[in-house]
């Protein structure tokens, strides 16, 4: 089942999150089970990530086998997780404009 995870990184700064983009290299290393991600800043400058994966254990480990050890070999502090089962999953045609890479 399909799972929706958000993330929540209080002290994650916007610099931090672009080092561990470049070190994991999610965007052309593509992760077994994800589907989609979104990552953004309040305005404390905390970072916020919404997730789709295939299943948390798709999930788990990229997070155990490449997440994880990229957070730490940067010194990032693990963030806050929340999963829940994902009831429906849409991309509108639009959104790769906002695509980094």
């Amino acid at each position: 089942m399909a799972i929706l995870v958000f993330f929540h990184g209080k002290g994650i700064t916007k610099s931090m999150y672009e080092a561990l983009r470049k070190e994991v290299n999610w965007e052309k290393q593509w992760a077994k089970g994800g589907i989609f991600h979104v990552a953004g800043f309040d305005e404390l400058g905390d970072l916020h990530i919404a997730d789709v994966w295939n299943s948390a254990d798709e999930m788990n480990g990229f997070v155990g086998s490449r997440l994880a050890p990229a957070l730490q070999k940067l010194n990032i502090p693990m963030p806050e997780t929340r999963i829940i089962p994902a009831h429906n999953i849409n991309m509108h045609p639009n959104a790769d404009q906002y695509r980094l890479v």
